[in-house]
Parts: C-alpha cells; sequence; structure tokens
C-alpha cells in the first residue's frame, strides 16, 4: 500500500518571525524592511529552511536574530565575504546579506566591491539611514554634507558616496532603490532581486529617528518615484543608467531599479557597451565568477 506525501504546508508571515523581537527604536525605518523582508519570502513561497541571512555589526546587522530563517551575524564589514562562502557551499540556498550604510559602504566596502565584480549570486539589502546609529550618531560615508553629528559637530566635510554608481561601475547585475516606508513597492523590489540570478543590490532609505535628524520620513516621502510614473522609464537601459549616474553624479531615484540579464561571460571578448561616451570602456559584467569555479572542481 503506498504511503500518501501530505503538501507541505503553505510559508506564512507567522513561520518567519524571530525568536527575539526587534530592538530597534520606535519608529526606525528598519522595522519597514524587516516586514518588507519577510513579505517577500512568503510571497515567493520560500521556506525559511532553504534561506540563510547575513548580517555585519550595526542596528541593522541585528537582522538574523529578528527572523526565523538560518542566520550568521559576523564581523563588522565582512558580511559578503562569509554570505559568499555559504553560497558557494550550497547553491540552493536563498542567500540573504543585511547591513547599513557604515558597515557595508565604510570598513566593507571593499567586499562589496569585490562581491559585486564576481558577480556572486546572494541578494545584499543596506538599511542606508546616512548615519552611525549603533554607536549613537557618527558621520557615515552616506552622510550629506554639512549634516552636524557627535564626530563632526560643524558639519560633515566630507562628500558622501553615491552607493548606486558604486555599483553600476561595480558589476551589480542588479540595482535598486527603495524606501521603508513604501512596504507595498519594497516587497516588490526585493522579490526581484531574490528571483535575479546573479549579485542584487538594493539600497534602501531607512530613516534613523534618533540619531539622524536631517532625513527624516518626511526628508525622503517626495522623493519617491513609482516606476508607473514615468512611461519612458527602461529598467534594462544599462547604458542610460551608466551615462546618468557615473558620468552626472545623479542617483537612481527610490523607487527605481536596473537589471541586466544578458550577462557575458568571463570569456567573452566583446564589450557591453556599444555606443555613447563609455563605448571606449570595456565594462563587461562576468557570469558568476566564484562559482563557475567551483563547479569546475567538482
Amino acid at each position: 500500500m503506498a504511503t500518501e506525501v501530505a503538501p507541505p504546508r503553505p510559508v506564512a508571515m507567522a513561520d518567519l518571525k524571530g525568536r527575539v523581537d526587534p530592538d530597534w527604536c520606535p519608529g526606525c525605518g528598519d522595522f519597514g524592511v524587516l516586514a518588507a523582508v519577510q513579505k517577500a519570502l512568503v510571497e515567493l513561497q520560500i521556506p525559511n529552511h532553504e534561506v540563510i541571512t547575513i548580517s555585519g555589526i550595526g542596528c541593522s546587522s541585528n537582522f538574523p536574530g529578528f527572523i526565523e530563517t538560518y542566520g550568521m551575524h559576523t564581523l563588522h564589514g565582512r558580511s559578503l565575504a562569509v554570505a559568499t562562502g555559504m553560497q558557494l557551499a550550497n547553491h540552493e540556498m536563498t542567500v540573504l546579506v543585511t547591513g547599513g550604510d557604515g558597515d557595508g559602504f565604510g570598513i566593507g566596502g571593499n567586499h562589496f566591491t569585490h562581491t559585486m565584480r564576481r558577480n556572486v549570486n546572494l541578494t545584499y539589502i543596506v538599511m542606508d539611514n546616512q548615519i552611525y546609529g549603533l554607536t549613537t550618531g557618527q558621520t557615515s560615508p552616506t552622510s550629506r554634507i554639512g549634516m552636524k553629528t557627535k564626530s563632526m559637530p560643524f558639519g560633515n566635510i566630507e562628500a558622501p558616496i553615491n552607493p548606486i554608481s558604486l555599483a553600476l561601475a561595480g558589476g551589480a547585475t542588479f540595482i535598486a532603490r527603495g524606501f521603508s516606508a513604501d512596504q507595498k513597492h519594497l516587497t516588490e523590489l526585493i522579490k526581484r532581486g531574490i528571483r535575479h540570478q546573479g549579485f542584487s543590490f538594493i539600497d534602501v532609505f531607512s530613516p534613523c529617528v534618533t540619531y539622524n535628524h536631517d532625513n527624516t520620513f518626511q526628508w525622503f516621502r517626495p522623493r519617491v518615484k513609482k516606476l508607473e510614473d514615468d512611461a519612458a522609464y527602461d529598467p534594462t537601459n544599462w547604458l542610460a543608467a551608466m551615462e546618468k549616474s557615473v558620468l552626472w553624479g545623479d542617483e537612481i531615484p527610490i523607487g527605481r531599479f536596473f537589471e541586466r540579464n544578458d550577462v557575458s561571460s568571463l570569456h567573452a571578448a566583446e564589450p557591453v557597451l556599444k555606443a555613447g561616451p563609455l563605448a571606449h570602456q570595456d565594462l563587461r559584467i562576468p557570469e558568476d565568477a566564484a562559482k563557475s569555479f567551483v563547479d569546475e572542481l567538482m
């Protein structure tokens, strides 16, 4: 007599509730990011035993403790290095990396660059609040010029980095910018990032209500641009993104994304860009080079 196997139970939000409640400040944007990640996994029906969440150090890097998946709370700025090892060890896992702008773009900037150029298949979600929150309010790599903080009480004199430009130039094949208060749209961006085969970078504006009083929810909200607002917007026009963000210094507005699916191989001789100001540069984006290397050894 054949034994009937019960169909798997659908993934629900309750399955992803962490064993520890978030200890972020009331009103912190990171609550919205946590909820959006949970909703994305539910809508994609990815069971929690097939997900690992890896983080560095910082307020937002406490994320793995607040969601019921496999998780690792690693060293400051080293989350992407650990996540690369995890992805190579088990290609079937959905690898999520979470952190903040200080962890990711400061001490972790080197790993950010090299994980992008290797196009490792993972999703990197940065909760960008433009301040060091865990250490109570110092200037971060994305703090605006003139912002007064504990480390620069007379105003920040350093130009902020542009994470979107870095990602475009570094070789990330999915780049998006979201807003923690726009829950529905952020969930969709995260779903797109998870489904994308390659390095997905999602820069999320997540206001710090305690230590950053310049960039509040009200400051971010007018900057949200929905995809349907611009019929001419083409998320696959990588050349236009390069020309706008790299050459002119403009950033992808909140709510936009760019995606490359025509990823050329490591041995391709032809540059991706055919025309325009960047045509003379070879900006080929490789397939997952690290995974290819491991596959050859197996």
